[in-house]
């Protein structure tokens, strides 16, 4: 008898249990054991397969766990308007389709389970835990979050990689992303930071065409190294992004075992008054390890879900990943002594012109119990600041204020923030109403229109936001310099930077000749020895030949016909 016809007799025996004659009974549950959770204690094969694979891949147990800690059927199943259904109506089979409401919820709610996919960092995981302070930061940001050593403060972090799709493989090369929802007592805190110290790009109306070249191709929806390359040297200024992609750092081993970047210089100020202007950073306590790209190909073969995987695991077995959030520090007199931009996105800070403070340690100790409500609900906004902490002031971050919201409006409704793994502490008192479910109270009778005469929300006064507007003037100059830092100072040893070469030849492979002297020709200007290298390699490269298409082991189509046309 298949599963389905099992535990549906099963199911309705047990309603007519005490119909059974005592001896019926014993013979009938001997005979369902086979089908018990949990497994009886005598079951020595399952104890083995319990001990051996679920103490070191929790994930792949979670389902006997749930049977472990629910001894019983959590409740009677029910329509999404709250009707039992009687277990005849539980099958097809035998019935008016259109009389049977569960049938008729189950298919149309299926219609519609889904929500529009993410643009970028579709695939990935999200866990919980807390933040903690651990150093005096007050004579540089009143934020609340951050004053006060000992404090704790509720964080979600949504970790993702940032080209894939939803089904996509966590081990491609491509910049990984590690987003942090501080739940404050002065409104939610989203810090959106990036496994690259430096972003591919600095002009927001390159935003659109940059993830359309990094993305799929139009035609043949595939990724496609000639339209990367082709971007890549029409935008000089991308160039330290993509190196510090193809080289160690871009497949990290894990979510656990990398450091993560802020990325934008942020203006903080304090109660007086008195600016700061920062980089933070999130250093792991694991220690930074990376794969190379043919241990990444291993296992992407083996387990797509690597990364969510070994997050996941770490928590449920209580060894949860920590980092140290600390940020690199410029006052407003030390800027004026620089001879670069600090606020440029695409450069590294030199070297002897900022300090490093440490701020507090964050940990996850807790996994989702449910994916889509907390993963794919969540809105990680970097717009969403608190009072201490007014933010970056160039003009990509605004333009990712307008484009992340945007996106979450598109993705989750106008009242994203209703949802409840968006929701901040602080209720909010506010004057929009209406929209797409949830709705929430909808600020039941209060007034709607500010401002009013009867006491409806008001607004404060924060005496130490600066009086004085900060300007930031840009270039259209491309600079190589932080390139040529990156493969000369930022990279340790030699071997690190042939490896950063064998990436590069890899990608380039591909492309038409034309391109691959463009791409030689940038990489020359930014640093000799790397030009050279690549060149060399590049044309070794070329002369193997493509490896063949696997043939295939060839099958018949059908046995059965088969046997029956020969008998």
């Amino acid at each position: 008898m298949p599963w389905c016809g099992v535990l549906l007799t099963r199911t309705y025996l047990r309603i007519n249990e005490s119909y059974e004659k005592p001896e019926e009974q014993k013979k009938r549950k001997k005979k369902e054991r086979f089908w018990q959770f949990p497994p009886h204690s005598n079951d020595i094969e399952f104890q083995k397969y319990y001990n051996s694979t679920c103490q070191i891949d929790p994930a792949t147990c979670q389902l006997y766990e749930f049977g472990k800690t629910h001894p019983k059927p959590i409740g009677i199943m029910t329509t999404s308007s709250g009707k039992l259904i009687e277990i005849r109506e539980s099958t097809a089979f035998n019935s008016d389709l259109f009389s049977n409401q569960y049938s008729i919820d189950s298919i149309t709610h299926d219609d519609a389970e889904t929500i529009p996919e993410r643009l970028v960092h579709a695939k990935g995981s999200l866990a919980f835990g807390y933040f903690e302070v651990t150093h005096d930061v007050s004579n540089y940001t009143k934020a609340d979050v951050l004053n006060g050593i000992g404090k704790k403060t509720p964080v979600s972090v949504r970790v993702s990689s940032a080209l894939q799709n939803l089904g996509g493989n966590d081990v491609a090369r491509e910049p990984k992303g590690f987003a942090v929802k501080f739940y404050t007592k002065e409104g939610n805190w989203d810090l959106v930071t990036l496994t690259t110290p430096v972003f591919i790009h600095r002009d927001p109306n390159i935003f659109t065409t940059l993830l359309h070249s990094f993305k799929r191709n139009p035609k043949t929806n595939l990724y496609d190294f000639t339209m990367r390359w082709d971007f890549i040297t029409k935008i000089p200024a991308s160039l330290t992004g993509v190196l510090y992609i193809l080289s160690d750092y871009g497949i990290p081993n894990g979510y656990r075992k990398m450091d993560t970047f802020a990325i934008h210089t942020f203006v903080i100020i304090n109660k007086y008054g008195d600016k700061h202007f920062v980089r933070f950073n999130f250093r792991t306590e694991q220690g930074v390890e990376v794969l190379t790209t043919e241990e990444a190909l291993i296992i992407g073969g083996r387990d797509p879900d690597y990364y969510n995987r070994d997050l996941y695991n770490a928590i449920e077995n209580k060894n949860y990943p920590a980092w140290k959030l600390e940020m690199d520090v410029m006052t407003l007199d030390s800027i004026k002594q620089i001879d670069y931009n600090p606020f440029d996105v695409t450069r590294l800070w030199k070297n002897g012109t900022y300090y490093t403070v440490p701020i507090g340690r964050l940990v996850l100790n807790k996994n989702p119990d449910n994916f889509f409500r907390t993963v794919e609900l969540s809105a990680f906004h970097p717009g969403n600041l608190i009072p201490g902490i007014p933010g970056p002031m160039d003009n990509l971050f605004r333009a990712r204020k307008l484009s992340y919201r945007g996106t979450q409006v598109y993705r989750l409704g106008v009242n994203h923030n209703n949802i409840k793994i968006n929701e901040p502490l602080y209720w909010k008192k506010i004057y929009n109403r209406d929209g797409k479910p949830p709705v929430r109270e909808n600020m039941k009778d209060a007034p709607n229109y500010y401002p009013n005469s009867f006491n409806g929300p008001v607004s404060y006064i924060d005496p130490a936001r600066p009086k004085e507007r900060f300007t930031i003037l840009e270039s259209y100059a491309v600079d190589l310099e932080t390139a040529s830092y990156f493969y000369n100072d930022y990279l340790c040893d030699d071997g690190q930077r042939q490896r950063l070469v064998n990436n590069i030849v890899l990608s380039l492979v591909p492309v038409s000749p034309h391109l691959q002297k463009r791409a030689i020709r940038l990489l020359t200007l930014t640093d000799q020895d790397l030009g050279r290298r690549v060149q060399a390699e590049l044309e070794v490269a070329k002369q193997i030949p493509l490896p063949p298409s696997l043939p295939g082991i060839p099958i018949p189509r059908n046995c059965a016909n088969r046997n029956s046309t020969e008998g």
